[in-house]
This record gives C-alpha cells, structure tokens and sequence, in this order.
C-alpha cells in the first residue's frame, strides 16, 4: 500500500494535467491572445480535475455576488418568510404648527416602487394610509434612510457607471432601484434636437439636451447615451444622435439623491390625492463612520406616531432576483443588511460577515479582497480556487439548495438564457455571470454527460481592447469538458 498511494497520487496529478493542458489549449486562441485565464473544475467531493492558474487572483465582477449571498444564507437564517421589521413605514409628527409633517423611513427594503401598475409594496399604499388617517395638509415630508451609514457608491466604483442603473446609490431608502426612466425621441425635422422627456415620476433633474435627429437612411446608428458630472449632480447631460422615425430610446438613469427622490415621490402622491405639501421635502442621512470597530446598529428612535407600514416580500425572493438578474443594488443592499446582524449596518460591517464566513471555509486570506457587495468594485480580487471551495462548502449547508436555485441556468434564465441553447449543457449549468472592461466571468455547478455534478470557476481577465468577449470561448470550453468527464 506503501507504493501503491503514490503512484495513485502520481496518475491523478497527471490526468489533472493532462485535461488543464487540453483546456488551456481551446481557451488560448490567436483571437483572445493577451488574456489572463484562470480555470479550476472539482468534483462534488472537492477533487480537482483541471485547475488552470487557480491561485491567481483575479477581477471578479459580479462572481462577487456569490459571496455576498452565501454571507447572507449563513448569517440570515431563514429568507423565505417576510420581516415586517424591514418594511419601509410611515409616521405622523404633530407640533405647534397648524399642519402635522410626515417620517418616511427606509428599512433597507429594495422592492418598494411607485408604478402607476403597482400590486404589492406599494409607496402608493403610503399615500392612501395619510388620507385615510384623516391628514388634508402636510408641513413637510422627511424622509429618513439613517438604517444604514450613507455610503452611495463603494470604492471602486467607475465614474461612468454612476449615472446608469448598474451603478444606483445605495440607499435604505430606495424606490424603483434608485432609478429613474427618460424617453429619447427624434425631432419633428432632421438637425433638430431629439425631444427628452420622463417616462414617469416627478421631473427630478435638469435635463442638457446633446441629441442631434439625422436622417432616416443614414449610415450611423441611433447612439443615446446619459452622464453626469461629480460637480453638477442635479443635472443630466444626454447626448448622441436619433434617427428620423425611429423607435424612442428609453434610458434608465441613477437618481443621485436617494432620500430627497423618495420623499419627492411620495409628496407627488399626496398632492394628487389632495394633500398639499406646503414646505416641501427634506433628507435625513446618517454620516459614515470610518475605522469604527465599535460601531453597532443605529437604534434612535424616531419621532412621531407609525401610521403605516409596508410588508415587503420575502427575502429569498429578492436574492433569486438579485442573482439572476445580476442587480448590483440589491446586492449592495444585502450586503448593508446581513452587516446589521453584528454590526452598523455599514459596507464594512456586512464585508466583515463575509470574511468571517470564508475564514470559516478556510479560505486563504490571501486568496481574495472584497470592496463591496456586487462587483462593481474594480479593487476586488479572488482566486478560481477559493471561488470553487466557497461553492463545494455550499452543498454541505441545509440551505444548499436554496442557494444553487438562485443562480442562472443555461440558456433557460437570468443572465444565462441567452447561453448554452442547442448544447448539451442547455438547462444543465447553473452558474453566477459576471462581467465589466475586460472581465468574463463563469463559476456554478454544470451536470456533465456522466451525469455527475462538477463545480467550476472560470475567469478572462485583461482582455485586449480590440479583443472579441471571451463568453463564446469561455462556454465552449465548458461544453467540452461537461461532454468528456
């Protein structure tokens, strides 16, 4: 026996090698010449089959989620009831003066939305608790997102994501995901200006009108595009071109201002209900604490008498949504809430259960760096090896399931339908994408044709500018080895 293990040991390293080898081949094509692949496939019971740089680190983008929302399984307990306690809520201020004032107050809670079609979490039902309370004028609406330090974009975060929804601030006040709709249509004449407007919702911006209408038979494509600069965020700047003709172009655009944006939507609610405002809005934040270790949740209490509150969904429906959707948002807002269960409630709070949850796997502390909860963050790193070990430690947990049914499935769903259809892996992978400049990124579980479940995590980083996406490449290498193991 003596002999026999290594020489065992010996033929495992080298089939191990041999399918890397044969990976790394199909990964390294003259087309993607430049790019830093990392891939590391297990088996179930954490024996590794093809580990292509696995201790490398490398940019995550949204594979970062994977951490968060398995903090949050672990930390949380039980999502598939609804908590009252995080339900955004309503309260009355009487003083001296002839009108009460109205606490709007954030609870965290990611799904609350003002929709004209609006069924459930309404800001609407809000508005009707105040009439039905017998209020027919308010002083001013404050409204309150003090649950959570404010800290709107994490580090890292680029500039030029902040004015689109993949970059919305970070609220615990946040209706419609912090975002607001602009419809782009041409002009009534060739080289007029194209016509902006809100697709609803109060006109929260000055809009700078850059759209130019060319005409229909042109060369170009129809090309819209928002930004907004750091020292002028209450003002918008869209610009591009529309043809003559054409279709609308509808933008999603971050609102800047969280809190000030709620209390804006629920004073546009009360005045169509009859309700005048007459001091308008104001905002309440809570400031940062930096380097606090001391730091615990914000328990002031607030003034005035709850009138109403809202019941959101069931967290575990937010977190299917939040990975299949990829939803930077809702997973910076997880990240805030899983950090109220130890801490304040803070970015670094939430980051700190992540790290005990990995320290718990035993994870090298070398072996990643997060800066924030979705990925965004261009400072966060991971190596494909710790990746699949947070993977295979996930099965072992009750919530195993749960969390491996939150994740796209090839070319069925989310983020992936669109991928594997017409392969042998359509239907069969389950896997959290993630993506920015120069990044692709694949980690889950796929059913290989053996019919056994394998883990993996793979990674192109620094792909080439003039480089085609990495995705098709990517996948491919995945059919292969689901079709051979």
């Amino acid at each position: 026996m003596r002999v026999i293990l290594p020489v065992l040991a010996a033929l495992a390293l080298s089939a191990c090698a041999s399918l890397s080898d044969r990976a790394a081949a199909s990964l390294n094509s003259q087309t993607l010449k430049g790019v830093h692949w990392g891939l590391v496939v297990t088996t179930l019971e954490g024996r590794e089959l093809i580990a292509i740089n696995p201790d490398d680190r490398f940019l995550p983008a949204s594979n970062t989620k994977l951490f968060t929302v398995a903090a949050a399984f672990h930390t949380l307990g039980d999502m598939t009831r609804a908590d009252p306690a995080f339900g955004t809520s309503i309260r009355l201020i009487t003083g001296e003066g002839e009108s009460p004032s109205l606490f709007l107050v954030g609870a965290g809670d990611p799904t609350l939305i003002d929709a004209d079609d609006c069924q459930q979490n309404c800001l609407s039902d809000l508005a009707n608790a105040v009439l039905l309370n017998g209020v027919r004028e308010v002083e001013t609406v404050i409204a309150d997102e003090t649950l959570y330090p404010r800290e709107p974009w994490p580090p890292g975060w680029n500039q030029d994501d902040m004015v689109t929804r993949s970059g919305a601030p970070v609220s615990a006040l946040t209706v419609n995901s912090n975002e607001l709709g602009l419809i782009v249509r041409a002009g009534a004449d060739v080289g007029m200006p194209g016509e902006i407007t809100y697709r609803e919702g109060p006109e929260l911006y000055d809009i700078n009108n850059h759209v130019d209408t060319i005409p229909a038979d042109s060369k170009l494509e129809t090309y819209v595009i928002a930004e907004r600069f750091p020292d002028e965020p209450d003002d918008i700047r869209v610009f591009g071109r529309i043809k003559a003709n054409s279709q609308p172009v509808n933008l999603s655009v971050s609102v800047h201002d969280t809190a000030w944006a709620a209390g804006m939507r629920l004073k546009l609610l009360l005045e169509s209900r009859g309700i005048p405002v007459t001091d308008g809005v104001e905002a309440r934040y809570r400031p940062l604490k930096i380097f606090d270790d001391t730091a615990t949740a914000f328990t002031s209490p607030r003034p005035g008498i709850e009138i109403a509150r809202l019941v959101p969904r069931p967290l575990i429906e937010d977190v299917t949504f939040l990975m299949k959707q990829s939803h930077n948002l809702h997973a910076e807002l997880l990240l805030r809430r899983v950090g109220l269960v130890h801490g304040d409630g803070s970015r670094e709070a939430g980051l700190k259960q992540v790290e005990t949850t990995l320290t718990e796997i035993g994870a090298p502390r070398w072996s990643w760096d997060f800066f924030d909860g979705s990925g965004m963050s261009t400072y966060n790193r991971v190596t494909p090896r710790t990746v699949a070990q947070l993977l295979r430690w996930t099965t072992h947990q009750p919530w195993g399931q749960d969390f491996r049914d939150t994740l796209p499935i090839g070319g069925v769903d989310g983020t992936l339908r669109r991928r594997f259809t017409g392969t042998s892996l359509e239907g069969r992978v389950f896997a959290k994408t993630g993506t920015l400049m120069g990044t692709n990124a694949l980690s889950g579980f796929l059913t290989a044709k053996s019919g056994k479940t394998l883990i993996f995590s793979a990674y192109a980083n620094d792909r080439p500018s003039g480089a085609p996406p990495a995705i098709d490449t990517l996948d491919a290498a995945l059919v292969t080895i689901a079709e051979t193991n």
